[in-house]
């Protein structure tokens, strides 16, 4: 089987589709499927959020979402965690 990425934008009551809270990916491959989430640490961390909402928790919405969205997605998170860090880290 050939790897299988699908991409989520993750939907709460803050967040809309056009702005989602963050993304997530399914990764589905010979060895089995395991979840991602974008951080805070700019890096592909493991997340159990979408397994729970398929056993029914509601506080996350998951909406599919194209590889090109979830690249604008992941663009947006570094750009608000560089204007954070840039707000938070002294200056030379």
């Amino acid at each position: 089987m050939a790897e299988k990425i699908t991409y989520y934008a993750i939907l709460d009551e803050f967040s809309t589709r056009e702005k989602p809270g963050g993304v997530l990916r399914r990764v589905e491959n010979d060895e089995g499927s395991t979840d991602e989430i974008y951080s805070r640490d700019l890096s592909w961390e493991f997340s159990s959020l979408l397994i729970a909402a398929e056993r029914g928790d509601t506080m996350f919405d998951f909406v599919p979402v194209s590889a090109a969205e979830a690249d604008r997605i992941v663009a947006r998170i570094r750009e608000l965690m560089a204007r954070i860090r840039e707000l938070t880290v002294p200056g030379d």
